[in-house]
């Protein structure tokens, strides 16, 4: 009983909808009205408006008495059954058949925060819990979430962000994660959820030159989500959500397009906009210039951070992002979640059943079902191989996972890792 009143009583987790109005009733009750067993209590007209109230039900005396407590305690044994049974209390008890799924923040964030300020608190996190048929287990903000879900065996999408984006927004970047696991029959899945960027941004750098030959120019960033003006003397970042997004020039009456560039999740890309002479546009004069700044170009949290993963060991493991421009390196480290297999030259497959032993994809999200944000990973013949197939481990799939060994440029079209030498489980 008491671990149930614990639970109860936890913020958003099965609290009666009529709680609240209860607890004030409670609180607002005048002390000592029941001090004695059979005695009336005294009652001011004043407080009550000059109405009588008459002898409190849970004072009366004798038979009375006695049958108002067993009416009440049956009262109270009804309202438990139905607490029981009640469907929004179903992760209060589990089945022998149920495994628990516990989602947690590292203590830790690591993020791009040194751009654009800190990360909102977690508990304001919107999580989003749903199944392999796209039911939701459960919705709300970090902070209510249960510290244990007690769900059916099967497979489970995760979601966790700061704030909707669904349109482009200035200086509103989105964190937070998205990943897939498999939860088993009697056992604890733990979700350890990351913090990164999940838009992409772009800062235009707007030269004098070009604002002396187009004084009247209205510049727009564009993408499928939506339009942004993006004035003169602009200075904040453009989010968008990740995608192709292009760069016009609305000048006396005409519209053109200058530029598109296509964004990924964590890219800041920062645009220079410049005139120059004897340029390519019709009718002689200046003509404009797009220049990519490639120092502000960050892909990943590390160039903000000024990351030192080395590739050394387990603690310094480059992510499979920053394992692409060390290409040719040998005995290092990579960590990554296993998101598919089956690989050729064109494409691979993220979901069971699968067919080869030979070879893996990890990624930087257990999320992932795009090849080319994967690093391919070649198995060898031997206990590598036999325990990190998909074919016969299929529990292997959303696992993270440290890699050992060589970093090759192609491996099955992508970059990737062969002479794998050792793992280990994160």
């Amino acid at each position: 009983m008491k671990n149930f009143i614990s639970e109860i009583g936890r913020p958003g987790i099965c609290r009666p909808k009529d709680s609240e109005a209860r607890a004030d009733k409670l609180k607002n009750a005048r002390p000592g009205i029941c001090r004695t067993r059979t005695g009336r209590p005294e009652i001011n007209e004043a407080e009550t408006g000059g109405i009588r109230t008459g002898r409190p039900e849970s004072c009366k005396s004798g038979k009375t008495r006695t049958k108002v407590l067993v009416r009440q305690r049956l009262t109270m044994a009804m309202a438990f059954g139905a607490l029981l049974t009640a469907g929004a209390c179903d992760n209060l008890f589990r089945s022998e058949e149920q495994g628990i799924l516990e989602i947690v923040f590292p203590q830790e964030i690591k993020t791009q925060t040194k751009a654009f300020g800190t990360v909102p608190d977690t508990n304001d996190f919107l999580i989003k819990v749903t199944d392999a048929k796209g039911a939701t287990v459960f919705e709300g903000d970090y902070g209510s979430t249960p510290e244990q879900l007690f769900v059916d065996p099967g497979t489970y999408t995760i979601r966790a962000v700061s704030c909707e984006f669904n349109e482009p927004l200035y200086d509103c970047p989105q964190y937070g994660d998205n990943q897939v696991v498999r939860v088993t029959s009697g056992a604890t899945t733990t979700v350890n959820l990351s913090c990164y960027q999940l838009n992409s941004g772009i800062q235009l750098k707007i030269d004098y030159s070009f604002i002396a030959e187009y004084p009247s120019g209205i510049l727009y960033l564009k993408s499928a989500e939506g339009t942004l003006m993006y004035g003169y003397n602009e200075t904040r970042t453009a989010f968008f959500k990740p995608g192709n997004v292009s760069l016009l020039l609305s000048d006396a009456g005409r519209e053109t397009a200058l530029t598109s560039r296509t964004l990924q999740e964590q890219q800041i890309l920062v645009l220079g906009i410049s005139a120059a002479e004897n340029g390519s546009q019709t009718g002689g004069g200046k003509g404009i210039q797009i220049s990519i700044d490639t120092t502000r170009t960050w892909i990943n949290d590390s160039y903000i951070l000024g990351g030192t993963n080395k590739g050394d060991d387990t603690e310094s493991a480059f992510s499979v992002s920053q394992a692409r421009a060390h290409v040719g390196e040998e005995d290092v480290w990579v960590l990554g979640y296993i998101v598919g297999g089956d690989l050729s030259s064109s494409k691979c497959s993220f979901t069971p059943p699968f067919n080869s032993r030979t070879n893996l994809v990890i990624a930087n999200k257990s999320s992932c079902k795009d090849k080319e944000n994967c690093l391919s990973v070649q198995l060898a013949k031997g206990d590598i191989r036999d325990e990190l197939n998909l074919v016969d481990n299929e529990g292997n799939l959303g696992r993270q996972i440290y890699l050992k060994g060589e970093i090759v440029e192609s491996y099955y079209g992508i970059v990737g890792m062969q002479n794998i030498s050792e793992y280990k489980w994160k």
